[in-house]
């Protein structure tokens, strides 16, 4: 990789904080001190640095500390699960400053479900008491697969209604701003990794809610497929299972056995009444006996599951979100009890498994990176200074 040249690829040293001061920068790049002040005073008129005190090291004058400016810009969030979903207005450097949990509303279809959420997040904006001009972008999580290239959402079984559907077209038309479109589970696991394992190599994301979803971040960028498709692992087949999928109507899925809605079905047959998955949590802290074995029965299942991923990735962290997390205890059991039977030691001798720590936030702090990513990306600072 060449060393960092143009004002954008200066601007990632400062996002990452390897520098923080214009003699860093320097020592870092080896660059003309001329060079780099021309650079430095155009991010600073551009508004994409700002001055933010001094720093003292004790070997001469202080030096002016510079960081990005992603605390005056504002961004728009919302992260749409099967049932509910929450929104948000924060900044590109994850501070949330106001917030609100919907009915999701995406059996309506692609019109009534964007047009309830914009609204709404309109309204949450005029909450926050920032202006409509310090809006730089957008960012939505769907419960779908998303061609992230274009913002459509790819054949989907689980968003009927949906398919080939311009979601990123209609953000930018409403807005106009930039926006970015993503699965679920892909915002909700670069959520993770950016705000609470930085420095890990991979980290693996399952949510388990209504349906069952995966993402794989390396080095801090998620992993794309060929056709969007990526981490689809609830419809991963499991010998044995003669359970017919809710969602794609095929026998032996992971999330006919694993799923909220699986657990909501196999309660209902022992004679309980639960509708969602939020419900068969409550029944799982509540102590109930079919509820813990049921759960930590699907935990089984996934954890088989997940062998073949961690051996195939040997990933540092494997983090567990979705609405069972707030029953961790009998669902993680039940998967690392499988995931580390069926791994080889030396594919698991270092690997964490861990409930999520952003629990129902961890897709809004995700979209809000993935928007940080585009405002104060390489190639839109430079588009806009050069």
């Amino acid at each position: 990789m060449s060393a960092p040249n143009s004002a954008g690829e200066l601007l990632q040293l400062f996002r990452t904080g390897e520098v923080a001061t214009r003699g860093e920068l320097q020592r870092v790049t080896g660059l003309a001190r001329s060079t780099l002040t021309y650079k430095i005073d155009a991010l600073l008129a551009a508004g994409y640095l700002v001055e933010d005190g001094s720093i003292v090291d004790g070997r001469g004058r202080p030096s002016t500390r510079l960081r990005v400016n992603d605390q005056g810009t504002t961004i728009l969030v919302a992260d749409l699960g099967a049932t509910h979903g929450r929104l948000a207005v924060g900044t590109p450097a994850g501070d949330v400053l106001v917030e609100s949990v919907i009915e999701s509303n995406i059996g309506k279809g692609p019109e009534a479900a964007l047009t309830m959420v914009t609204r709404r997040l309109d309204q949450l904006l005029k909450r926050s008491g920032r202006t409509r001009s310090s809006l730089r972008g957008t960012a939505i999580g769907v419960p779908g697969p998303v061609n992230f290239h274009t913002g459509r959402i790819a054949r989907s079984i689980s968003m009927p209604g949906w398919d080939n559907y311009p979601v990123h077209d209609h953000l930018v038309d409403y807005f106009g701003v930039p926006a970015v479109v993503d699965n679920d589970a892909n915002l909700m696991g670069l959520g993770e990794q950016r705000r609470v394992y930085p420095d890990a190599h991979q980290v693996l994301f399952v949510k388990v809610g209504t349906g069952i979803g995966a993402s794989v971040i390396i080095d801090g960028e998620l992993l794309r497929g060929t056709d969007s498709a990526e981490g689809d692992i609830g419809h991963a087949k499991i010998t044995g299972v003669e359970e017919t999928c809710s969602s794609c109507g095929a026998r032996g899925c992971l999330a006919a056995i694993a799923s909220g809605r699986a657990m909501v079905r196999d309660l209902r047959r022992l004679g309980h009444e639960p509708s969602t998955m939020r419900d068969v949590v409550q029944l799982v802290r509540a102590g109930n006996p079919d509820a813990v074995r049921v759960m930590t029965a699907a935990g089984r299942a996934l954890g088989d599951v997940l062998s073949t991923a961690v051996s195939l990735l040997n990933p540092n962290v494997v983090v567990i979100g979705g609405d069972v997390v707030h029953a961790h205890e009998q669902f993680l059991l039940g998967v690392r009890d499988t995931l580390l039977a069926r791994s080889q030691p030396l594919a698991t001798a270092r690997l964490t498994i861990a409930p999520s720590q952003l629990g129902d936030r961890a897709g809004i702090m995700g979209a809000a990176a993935m928007v940080a990513d585009v405002i104060f990306g390489s190639a839109a600072v430079d588009a806009e200074i050069t």
